[in-house]
């Protein structure tokens, strides 16, 4: 009777654990429901807005394939309708009757009508804007002016890749898989390289539970129900040798007769070890079963917590979060502002060591510019002149975006390593004068050790732009170069004296280098200084405290020349290979560029506007005609 029972459990017990198997294999539902279509129209550009994809709930998956390059990016909805522009574009729709894509046209000087009329309407979130309308047309940028176009966008570049617009991007050969989990307000680019047709083929994928909740307790019970069986088997052999009883020994007879055999050795143990043996073999079967048991996860088993659940992103997925406010949102991400100093720092340190003026006007303007294309000029005729002061890629210490949704955009941030007591850290203040444009440093200054940034804004929130003309500054931002520039020229006699502190270390370095060029200078010539702001526009944001981190330039002016006939005026280092001369009876006009960042106090304020940081650098050198 215990082999039967014993059979019937081993049975039973195979039956669970098959069973339980292929609810995770054969039986096992699909872990994704997706949506697939052919692009249709064959333009540069798809648009995947953020309702379709939260149409399902969970994280998204977008694969596009069929081409040869094929780029995916997402950004903020309105950020991606910005760049678009004017361009024409097919919308990708989730038809809800047939699960399938289906596609819209748009965009362009004429919207041409839905190739699919099962196509859904866009909801708000993914609504193109009408590139009739007003605001189109002209959207106003943080000082008030107006920007340029959208229809100039066609002059743009038309290469969505490298843009410094996208909160992510993958760009891959003839397939794009990109895990992500963004809200409604984030939508997704599909391209090529903005010539050819973007990829034909797109799919959307969203995570759906495949849980198994009968998987783990049918192959736990029918473990348990394999180790009753064996130990019925165990039982069954033991009651079984028992019951033999006890052997006879030999039995003599009478003489002529033989006496009864001893069955074999070997059998005698054969039937001393087949319990052993029986055990044996069950323990590979209890140690697989463990094995099987030990990889369930959470799947296979009943959940008791709650009724249901939305699957989680996975981890590779790209999480963006979700804005919290109606309000304008910061300009760029704190990880969107890493790439975007990691790309600059290396066309900076491309472009200084080849003296490439061109490339770095990809990545400077204004007054950052002019000190690089002035210094690879300077460098071109003194080998041994210092290179400009590296652009580090990292750490980020501060990130101090501007909050808004127009064009053009600011950034303040600083990089560098604190830890690196030799190195000054960098202060940067960015621009972006469009959609389609990258963002340029438009100021570089080096921090004063001592340098206090006032508090700011949390990165996630954003400031708001402080316009030139403002009068909420104890100073206002366009005055504040050519202030300062009087301030450096008469010192404490100048009439702005009051509204600076006392002194800060760029006006004593002047000060400094200038009584030692007059002390140098013989009683046969003279030299003058001049100071002014420069032609660079003032940039601003605003700090917790209602007051500014503001970036200026100015230009300083050095005239020496001859006071007798027949003097001359000797050139040295830097400004003598510029000028081609090492001495000239006619004098000579140099002239610097300086880039500074002020702490600009509200103008109800009792303190003072405070230098940050600054930077010099010889732009021009020649002979006084």
């Amino acid at each position: 009777m215990r082999f039967v029972l014993a059979i019937a459990a081993f049975v039973v017990a195979a039956a669970m654990i098959v069973l339980g198997i292929a609810q995770r294999t054969v039986f096992l539902p699909p872990s994704t429901v997706a949506a697939e279509g052919t692009v249709e129209g064959g333009l540069p550009y798809t648009l995947v807005s953020g309702a379709v994809l939260n149409s399902r709930e969970g994280s998204q998956t977008v694969t596009a394939t069929g081409s040869d390059t094929v780029f995916v990016a997402y950004g903020r909805t309105s950020d991606v309708m910005a760049w678009l522009g004017t361009s024409e574009y097919a919308e990708l729709s989730v038809d809800e009757e047939t699960g399938e894509l289906t596609t819209t046209i748009r965009g362009g000087d004429e919207a041409e009508e839905p190739t699919e009329t099962a196509s859904p309407a866009p909801t708000d979130t993914a609504a193109p804007a009408d590139p009739d309308s007003e605001e189109d047309a002209a959207t106003e940028d943080a000082t008030g002016d107006a920007t340029t176009d959208d229809a100039q966008a066609a002059d743009l570049p038309t290469d969505p890749r490298g843009s410094d617009l996208w909160l992510s991007e993958y760009d891959e050969d003839e397939a794009v898989i990109a895990p992500i989990s963004v809200p409604d307000d984030v939508s997704v680019l599909i391209a090529s390289d903005g010539e050819a047709a973007a990829p034909a083929t797109v799919r959307l994928s969203w995570p759906v539970s495949n849980a198994t909740p009968w998987a783990g307790p049918l192959i736990a019970g029918g473990i348990l129900l394999l180790i009753v069986g064996l130990v019925l088997y165990l039982l069954g052999l033991n009651h079984l040798r028992k019951s033999r009883g006890p052997r006879r020994k030999g039995i003599t007879a009478g003489p002529g007769l033989e006496q009864t055999a001893k069955p074999p050795r070997r059998r005698r143990r054969a039937r001393r070890t087949r319990a052993r043996a029986s055990m044996r073999v069950g323990m590979p079967v209890i140690l697989i079963s463990g094995l099987l048991l030990s990889g369930c996860s959470a799947n296979y088993w009943p959940d008791l917590s709650s009724s249901g659940s939305t699957p989680e992103p996975t981890d590779s997925a790209a999480v963006v979060p979700e804005a919290t406010d109606e309000s304008a949102t910061p300009a760029v991400t704190v990880p969107q502002l890493e790439r975007i100093i990691t790309r600059i720092s290396a066309v900076a340190t491309e472009a200084d060591a080849d003296r490439n003026s061109e490339l770095a006007a990809t990545r400077f303007t204004g007054a950052a510019l002019l000190e690089r294309q002035s210094n690879y000029s300077v460098r071109g005729k003194v080998s041994d002149y210092a290179a400009p002061r590296a652009i580090p890629s990292s750490p980020l210490l501060l990130s101090l975006p501007q909050a808004t949704d127009v064009w053009p955009r600011s950034v303040f941030t600083v990089v560098g390593d604190q830890e690196d007591t030799e190195t000054p850290l960098i202060a940067l203040m960015l621009q972006q004068d469009d959609p389609r444009s990258n963002y340029k440093v438009a100021y570089a200054v080096a921090l004063e050790p001592n340098a206090t940034i006032p508090e700011s804004a949390p990165a996630s929130i954003g400031a708001a732009f402080i316009p030139p003309d403002s009068p909420l500054m104890l100073v206002t931002p366009a005055d504040l170069a050519t202030q300062y520039a009087d301030l450096v020229a008469k010192g404490a006699e100048s009439e702005f004296a009051a509204s600076f502190a006392e002194s800060d270390p760029f006006r004593e370095l002047i000060a400094a280098d200038r009584k030692s060029k007059q002390d140098a200078l013989p009683s046969t010539a003279s030299i003058d200084f001049a100071t002014s702001a420069g032609e660079t526009d003032a940039l601003g944001l605003a700090t917790i405290s209602s007051g500014a981190i503001v970036a200026v330039s100015m230009t300083e002016g050095e005239t020496v020349k001859p006071t007798e006939t027949g003097a001359v005026v000797k050139l040295s280092g830097a400004v003598a290979a510029v000028v081609g001369l090492e001495e000239t009876a006619k004098g000579a006009e140099v002239q610097y560029s300086d880039q500074l960042l002020f702490y600009v106090p509200p103008a109800d304020s009792t303190d003072q506007v405070v230098l940050l940081g600054f930077s010099q650098s010889l732009t021009s050198a020649k002979e006084l005609p």
